[in-house]
């Protein structure tokens, strides 16, 4: 019998908890989860983030380095447990803290009511609408006979502790366990209950439930149908599906009491690997196919996906911008959520450093910044004259700022925000500004390929729709200024919000909206950036801070 040992864990609220654990090779993460306090996993257990970050602050834990002593920070996921310790979890670093979840959305082309499942009045007569995010899932609950939106829940979609992104998610699901464990963590430990909640709220059982329609991207259904995604990740990049298809509640594993297992569920379809049926929803729902002058959608997620349309034809692609606008890591980065720092702005003659905290909270509470704040602090950094073109600090500009604000740390230069409370201090380094930059290229290369091989300019588009959640809080005055949304003007920029779920949403009450997104398919060439001519100079161009 392996001997047991005890670890005392301090929370941010000021409570201390008992975990008696036996050693092992279990990991600290893995104790933590078993034990209701799941962490940031966000990299899937391969130690490539800080998301599950905790301080050591009594005893020992043994990594890949050897034993470490207290006081230092590790990560949980890299770390196994000897002897008896103390350890103290940053808010930051919880996974069960409520996300930002996009439920809003505009709808920008004209639909019927001719709904997707037949519907009797009093009966079935209730539908839902899922968006399946990587990070958040949204559920709307629809009646059939009116239209109208019942209620809506959200929350995180629980697949975010094997991995943040979907090259993570298909690393995970590489056996049939694994892929069986990803299908319930969406299906059963997200989606069951936000439609029983929705169900709830809007005094509905869900024995009334006549049918309902997913927008997801390509891994994301797929491991929501428990289809091997793994072919998905390497070239030629084939998904097992990309057409829309229906399927029943039994075949996902969705189960709940009410809900019968025959129940129809429509899945949106896509355009390919990894440009999926969220993107498919948005061209649709945005109303972009309809516009005579040219157009962009371009949505800022965990994954960077952008459609073009001109003269009815539509270019799509997928860019690695990778989850840094959620982030991810970032020294100090961290989603959207309360207690994350929202905007920023600064000044350096007279200094002047503003923040915004979600839930209003004052700075010295906060936990971290999320994507909104640090593309705000790119351009008012670069305004100022703090960061240069390369976005490396100005030496001269750098050490003007008042002593309790510079950040230093072996030979890393940061700006240093205000001390916060118990958690050390929120910061904003060169190498954070790096990995910033990386991904407003990527976003910004994409957009400036597809209109080269459209053979269009930047004058040429009418609007750009700035879809998803992220650009729900982004400035965008501050986003042209960086180049995310490089060349634009502010009046060309229409945010939409999340039309992933306003597509699924319309597939309920218009059936005609299936067939018309399915014909989107047959108009689309999706772009290879990896093969696309010029990308590497565009990419390398786009990494400075104009």
């Amino acid at each position: 019998m392996q001997p047991k040992s005890k670890l005392q864990v301090k929370l941010h609220s000021g409570e201390l908890r008992e975990i008696v654990f036996t050693r092992g090779e279990i990991s600290l993460a893995d104790v933590l989860a078993a034990h209701g306090l799941p962490l940031n996993t966000r990299c899937g257990h391969r130690g490539l983030c800080r998301g599950c970050e905790v301080e050591l602050c009594e005893g020992t834990l043994v990594t890949s380095q050897g034993k470490v002593g207290a006081p230092a920070k590790v990560q949980a996921c890299r770390a196994q447990l000897d002897d008896p310790l103390m350890i103290y979890v940053p808010v930051r670093s919880r996974l069960e803290h409520r996300p930002q979840v996009s439920e809003t959305f505009d709808i920008a082309i004209p639909y019927a009511h001719e709904p997707l499942f037949p519907a009797v009045a009093g009966g079935s007569d209730t539908a839902f609408a899922i968006d399946v995010g990587t990070t958040t899932v949204v559920v709307l609950l629809v009646d059939l006979i009116t239209g109208t939106v019942l209620s809506r829940a959200g929350a995180f979609n629980e697949q975010i502790a094997f991995g943040d992104n979907v090259i993570t998610r298909i690393a995970a699901a590489q056996t049939p366990e694994s892929l069986t464990a990803m299908q319930y963590a969406i299906a059963m430990k997200t989606i069951q209950p936000l439609l029983v909640s929705a169900c709830e709220r809007a005094g509905r059982n869900l024995d009334r439930i006549a049918g309902g329609a997913v927008a997801g991207n390509t891994t994301m259904l797929h491991l929501l149908t428990g289809e091997d995604p793994t072919p998905l990740g390497t070239s030629p990049f084939r998904p097992r599906f990309i057409a829309g298809k229906m399927v029943s509640a039994h075949n996902l594993k969705l189960v709940a009491d009410g809900l019968a297992p025959q129940t129809p569920v429509q899945l949106l379809p896509g355009f390919s690997a990894f440009v999926g049926a969220d993107i498919t929803a948005g061209v649709f729902a945005s109303g972009m196919v309809l516009d005579s002058d040219p157009s962009l959608l371009v949505d800022i997620g965990t994954n960077g996906e952008i459609v073009l349309q001109t003269g009815g034809q539509l270019y799509a692609c997928a860019t690695a911008a990778g989850p840094a606008f959620e982030g991810c890591g970032l020294r100090c980065g961290m989603r959207a959520r309360e207690g994350a720092v929202s905007d920023l702005r600064l000044q350096l003659e007279p200094f002047a450093l503003e923040t915004q905290v979600i839930g209003n909270q004052p700075l010295t509470q906060a936990n971290g910044l999320c994507g909104s704040a640090y593309v705000d602090f790119l351009a008012t950094a670069r305004s100022s004259g703090l960061l240069n073109a390369k976005g490396r600090f100005e030496s001269g500009a750098w050490a003007s700022l008042p002593t309790q604000h510079r950040f230093f740390e072996a030979g890393e230069r940061g700006v240093r925000l205000a001390e916060t409370d118990g958690e050390g201090s929120l910061f904003i380094s060169e190498v954070d500004v790096s990995l910033l930059l990386q991904a407003k290229a990527a976003i910004g290369a994409g957009i400036q390929i597809l209109l080269q091989t459209a053979g269009l300019r930047i004058a040429d588009l009418g609007r750009v729709y700035l879809a998803g959640g992220f650009g729900m809080h982004l400035n965008i005055a501050n986003a042209i200024r960086i180049g995310l949304l490089p060349g634009f003007r502010e009046e060309q920029v229409c945010v939409v919000g999340n039309t992933s779920l306003a597509g699924a949403l319309l597939a309920v009450v218009d059936r005609a909206a299936l067939s018309e997104m399915e014909k989107l398919r047959a108009r689309v060439t999706v772009v290879d950036l990896n093969l696309a001519s010029g990308f590497e100079d565009c990419y390398i161009d786009q990494l400075m801070l104009p």
